[in-house]
């Protein structure tokens, strides 16, 4: 087994990878500025919503922002063209899992899968031809690479398609209602909509994400079906940058189509100047360690990360705890409103806080359904009274997939006193 994963092959896949990679990572940085996307959840915002442990990590002053998504848009075409990689893959990664942390007002699951796949590629040989580097002769020029390098990528895309197949297995998903309401919000066209509409489209809609989800890897691994499997995926990916609009992601799906076909079919369609490689074993071996010692342990955590809502009481698509990193891809609708009331402790006057004046339109959306934003916020009131001793209470009720409201935080819990538990259910969120 652990010879048969340093056995050379064929390293077209990865490099051409590379290229989509990096033109992907320039598109959505040039994108961002744009499109206004930087704008509105970095700039306009008077503070962001960075992920808990992270709140000293906000965005630059000013037009800074524009400028450090212009460097990432640059470092994207640096990878393109494989120059400087490896210092370039390492600066991406660091200034994109910056604007990760920094904010969740605009958490995508395709934003994790970026940063995971970008953090991979700075240990991939992925420079070793077609780039600059070689060109330059800063590297050594190869067509070879380890088999353990498409091992890395089918499992990590594997797990993603996996958990999010799991993942919609619940009535909601299961009798079309959240397909329903997601496919209304997507078109203004009356004819679209009218199709839309008809139970026997949401419902298809449904269950093909399902199979989609569950079937697209084994169809991909097989030969007979590989070809059916690109067609799907195609029409599927195509039809979500269509109507969800969801940036890069359904092309850097696309791209990890790579990794399933031959080597010397890459080779031949998109690096023809070398259509056949012959690879000697005995000559070109490769270390494994760097798999057994770092991919396989990160693999592991890839598995095991997204069931820990499993071990937190209640249930993950009520209370949020869990759902993040978990590859819960666009599952429900949530709804909610939200108060904040102030409790002078030695005056016993109460005030209500409106949270609007220092939230953007969005992060006022946010914050009624998102416990971990009421108990951000929560602490920016707390710093704002440090000087008096007060307490919080908040009224908060939220709908999922447009049903009853319901409860969320607990009303007569002090929020000013509430802690936040990193691995175990907050008893301030209710649940049901």
């Amino acid at each position: 087994m652990i010879s048969s994963l340093s056995k050379p092959i064929d390293n077209a896949a990865l490099i051409v990878f590379r290229i989509f990679f990096g033109f992907l990572l320039a598109c959505e940085s040039f994108g961002a500025i744009a499109t206004g996307w930087v704008k509105k959840i970095l700039i306009d915002p008077q503070f962001t919503f960075s992920f808990i442990g992270f709140e000293w990590l906000q965005p630059l002053s000013g037009n800074g922002m524009y400028f450090y998504f212009f460097i990432m848009g640059i470092l994207g075409i640096l990878i393109m063209i494989g120059y400087r990689y490896t210092y370039a893959m390492i600066l991406y990664t660091l200034l994109w899992a910056g604007v990760y942390f920094m904010q969740k007002s605009s958490y995508n699951n395709h934003y994790y899968l970026l940063l995971i796949i970008s953090f991979i590629m700075i240990f991939l040989p992925a420079n070793k031809s077609y780039s600059l580097d070689t060109k330059l002769n800063n590297v050594e020029k190869t067509n070879f690479m380890p088999q353990w390098i498409k091992l890395v990528f089918i499992t990590q895309i594997a797990i993603v398609y996996f958990y999010a197949a799991f993942a919609k297995l619940y009535p909601d998903w299961l009798d079309g209602t959240f397909t329903k309401n997601l496919l209304s919000g997507t078109t203004n066209n009356t004819l679209i909509l009218d199709l839309f509409s008809r139970k026997w489209f949401y419902i298809s809609i449904a269950y093909t994400g399902i199979l989609y989800d569950l079937l697209i890897i084994p169809m991909l691994l097989t030969k007979k079906t590989r070809t059916l499997a690109l067609i799907s995926s195609l029409i599927f990916h195509l039809f979500n940058a269509i109507f969800l609009q969801i940036g890069i992601f359904p092309f850097f799906a696309l791209s990890f189509a790579l990794f399933f076909y031959p080597p010397e079919k890459i080779r031949s369609l998109f690096l023809r100047k070398n259509k056949t490689i012959v690879i000697d074993e005995a000559e070109k071996k490769f270390n494994s360690k760097i798999f057994l010692c770092f991919f396989t342990p990160f693999l592991i955590i890839q598995l095991l990360l997204p069931i820990r809502h499993y071990f937190i009481k209640g249930d993950v698509l009520w209370t949020e705890e869990g759902h993040r990193l978990s590859w819960r891809m666009m599952l429900r609708e949530r709804s909610g409103y939200i108060s904040f009331k102030i409790i002078d402790n030695y005056t016993n006057k109460s005030s209500y806080h409106d949270y609007h004046s220092d939230l953007s339109e969005k992060q006022s959306r946010q914050i009624a359904t998102k416990p971990d934003f009421i108990w951000q916020y929560c602490q920016k009131i707390k710093n704002k009274y440090k000087d008096q001793d007060i307490s919080i209470y908040i009224t908060c009720k939220n709908a999922i997939n447009q049903k009853k409201y319901k409860t969320l935080i607990d009303p007569d819990y002090d929020m000013a006193k509430a802690k936040w538990n990193y691995f175990t259910h907050n008893e301030w969120i209710t649940t049901y």
